[in-house]
């Protein structure tokens, strides 16, 4: 969500042949069509002088507390550098605005926040973005056209996931008083102004100041010093590790910019730190925190029954999970050799027993994932055909044949004899990727190396749930490790890919674009910092993704995600985990919500949310 580049290079900083960009800067001159938002596809929703969305309550109260748990640690508030150094704080995306925020009842749509209005070229080569007037950091220092390309800039520099996220933006500059402009290095790539759009907008005057200490501030480093923001909210207090707390600021510059109306109404955010969900479920119990999130069906089953819940003091609540598709999964590091083969992989989908796990360790709440783009309509069902099926037919030799053969499936343990012969299954897989049991151990057969797995988290929750699949590896000889440990130390290894097998989440939105490079591409298998934790280098992933980019309809949009789901799935990256679909939510009775929820917005809390006066005092 940044943009920028004064000089036209490269993401590897090459210099681009100036010639190559005289399209561009044509394109570029011709814009004089100036929104108040941007739509992926079809129209805005929203007119120009809308007042608010519809959504929210044009009469929400402010004021009131709000306290919430935060798992773990936190040791810095520089956001450009998470995700490479440090443990950011949580919330810290409170302080800051952006150029455009999405609307939660569309699907593709961005409205301008920091920005009164937005131009694209027609063919999406370039996009402007013009400033408000009275845009203003907390401080009262006007937001300039300066401060976003310093943004673009320092998370060009010092985030390898944005900056990948950003390549093709080949230059940003100040084209008006308060007009920044985006040249991008390509056509018809109709997400990219709602990349640059999604920019968090950083105060060039106060990082390129003295701090407290006397020390010139550094963007590209870790800090615990409470940072500038034109946000709604700033940092009050905080204790390392164990606290932060937000407050609103009453004199924010946005507060009656439409896209605000209705939302951030607590005068206090505040986390509490802790380090297990096992604690963190008491601290609710007990009322030191008012919101929890529950992501564990045994909790969900049976550790609500306390007396604040029988008398209504504690509400449970369901929100239906709409605006996104999740792929939850034990994820492998198939940049070791004992997870290249396709077949070795499939082996521990066969290995694992879901049906037998979802009704002792989950009540029976969960149904298993088949799709990376699970409950959306960009899931692949079927046997492909139209456009999805033409797309697929380009890199016929690169996929798995299955990909047009048979819909994909997960093996299901519906009886005793079904569960026996998936393992044995299993055991051919594995046997046909180079492996065989000598003295009841897996081994390789060349080497004779045994096959060691660790199962890595750093949430305790899961470790229940390793053990459970531990038994069924073991029984094909594998030696399977289960390691809990810290979040710090738990970023550290993902970061230095350091790895066999994880829990990973991937929440793909219902517009999904550029971001797929860095999931899955090629590009981003080897790039320090990127998501693409497994290491997948496929270059008919890597068309698919390019399909997805470049879509000129909704309809290309779904067949490209759809080829790419099935390509994902067929090569067995993952053994995919398990889904609920709601939001699964328990408070203490102290605050309100508008009565219709955005469509895409789940709980949307703690945004459009607000305190309630007589629910609390009833709430105790």
């Amino acid at each position: 969500m940044n943009r920028r580049s004064l000089l036209a290079k490269t993401l590897f900083g090459i210099a681009a042949p100036r010639l190559a960009f005289d399209w561009i800067r044509s394109a570029n001159a011709q814009q004089n069509t100036w929104r108040h938002g941007v739509a992926l596809f079809g129209e805005l929703k929203y007119p120009v002088d809308f007042k608010h969305f519809e959504y929210v309550n044009t009469n929400a109260p402010k004021g009131g507390t709000v306290r919430q748990i935060a798992l773990g640690t936190f040791d810095n508030f520089n956001i450009v550098v998470s995700g490479v150094r440090g443990v950011l704080a949580v919330g810290i995306g409170f302080i800051y605005d952006r150029l455009s925020v999405p609307s939660l009842d569309e699907a593709g749509s961005e409205y301008g926040l920091l920005a009164e209005a937005i131009s694209c070229a027609a063919n999406y080569s370039s996009a402007s973005y013009r400033l408000r007037a009275d845009a203003k950091w907390n401080d009262g220092v006007p937001v300039t056209s300066e401060d976003v390309i310093f943004s673009f800039e320092a998370f060009r520099k010092y985030s390898p996931q944005q900056s990948a996220y950003y390549r093709h933006v080949v230059s940003v500059e100040k084209t008006g008083d308060r007009e920044v402009s985006f040249t991008f290095d390509e056509r018809g790539n109709r997400e990219l102004p709602q990349i640059v759009g999604g920019l968090v907008v950083l105060p060039k005057h106060w990082w390129e100041d003295i701090s407290a200490n006397g020390n010139k501030r550094d963007i590209g480093a870790t800090t615990l010093e409470p940072p500038l923001g034109s946000g709604p909210y700033r940092i009050k207090e905080f204790s390392p590790g164990r606290n932060i707390v937000y407050e609103r600021v009453k004199n924010y510059w946005g507060r009656a910019v439409n896209v605000n109306i209705g939302a951030n109404n607590f005068d206090e955010l505040r986390y509490v730190y802790v380090r297990d969900t096992a604690v963190a479920l008491e601290a609710f119990k007990a009322g030191v925190v008012d919101w929890r999130i529950e992501n564990t069906a045994k909790n969900w089953a049976t550790a609500y029954d306390f007396p604040a819940v029988g008398e209504n003091r504690v509400l449970i609540e369901e929100f239906p999970i709409r605006n996104v598709g999740t792929m939850q999964a034990f994820a492998f590091n198939i940049r070791r050799e004992k997870f290249q083969d396709a077949r070795a992989r499939l082996a521990f989908n066969y290995a694992f027993d879901f049906e037998k796990m979802n009704k002792l360790i989950f009540y029976g709440q969960y149904k298993r994932i088949a799709s990376y783009f699970e409950n959306t309509e960009l899931a692949a069902t079927g046997l492909p055909t139209g456009k999805e099926l033409q797309l697929l037919e380009s890199v016929r030799d690169k996929v798995p044949r299955e990909v047009f053969e048979k819909p994909y499936s997960n093996p299901v343990n519906d009886s005793p004899g079904a569960w026996h012969a998936h393992l044995l299954k299993a055991a051919q897989l594995l046997k046909s990727a180079g492996y065989d049991v000598f003295r009841r151990k897996l081994i390789n057969s060349k080497t004779d190396e045994p096959y060691v797995v660790e199962l890595l988290s750093d949430d305790t929750s899961f470790e229940r749930v390793f053990l459970f699949y531990r038994q069924s590896l073991e029984r094909l000889g594998m030696t399977v490790t289960v390691r809990i440990i810290d979040s710090a130390q738990y970023e550290n290894r993902l970061r230095a890919r350091d790895f066999d097998i994880i829990v990973a989440t991937r929440e793909e939105t219902l517009s999904p674009g550029n971001e797929q490079s860095g999931y899955w591409g090629s590009q981003a298998a080897d790039q320090f910092g990127s998501l693409n934790l497994i290491g997948i280098k496929d270059p008919a992933i890597d068309a698919m993704i390019n399909e997805i980019i470049f879509a000129n309809s909704r309809a290309d949009l779904e067949a490209a995600t759809r080829a790419l789901d099935r390509i994902l799935l067929w090569n067995h990256y993952v053994v995919p985990q398990w889904t609920y679909g709601k939001v699964r939510t328990a408070r203490w009775d102290r605050f309100g919500h508008p009565g219709s929820m955005p469509t895409y917005g789940a709980a949307a809390f703690p945004n459009l949310w607000w305190w309630d006066n007589k629910r609390s005092a009833k709430a105790g």
